[in-house]
């Protein structure tokens, strides 16, 4: 049997997501947020058919389909921020076999890079006090 190693130093390619990720982007909001088809499917068809303040980023698995997906928004405010506007993290979910492979920070980083790209200079998130995994993430 043969086992292709995965380089946890390789990057993993991050993209804006787009109409075609429809199925894969909606599963994974399943993931993270729960709740059904029905509740998140407009959310996703809006974000394609308007304008958008914000932008939503993805990790494309070398495979076919997706493995993790950002969410960033422009808000006025946030808390603990001292500039107007933030950027802030809505949403942040990688699919449990790319966890601790950099996928999460990558999507980070490209949440960042537009939040620079559009005069923003802090950005900010929150997340469930008793959700030991996206405190380690958070912090990491």
């Amino acid at each position: 049997m043969v086992h292709q190693l995965f380089d946890r130093h390789a990057a993993l390619p991050i993209r804006p997501v787009q109409p075609t990720d429809h199925a894969e982007w909606l599963r994974m909001r399943l993931q993270l947020w729960g709740g059904t088809a029905a509740e998140h499917t407009p959310d996703i068809d809006a974000y394609f058919a308007t304008l958008q303040s914000g932008v939503t980023f993805v990790v494309e698995r070398t495979a076919g389909g997706l493995g993790g997906f950002i969410e960033v928004s422009r808000r006025n405010y946030a808390e603990g921020c001292t500039t107007s506007p933030v950027a802030y993290i809505e949403g942040w979910y990688v699919d449990p076999d790319l966890r601790r492979r950099k996928a999460g920070s990558q999507l980070v980083f490209a949440a960042e890079e537009w939040a620079r790209g559009h005069g923003v200079t802090e950005i900010a998130s929150d997340m469930q006090l008793d959700n030991t995994v996206s405190i380690h993430a958070h912090t990491a």
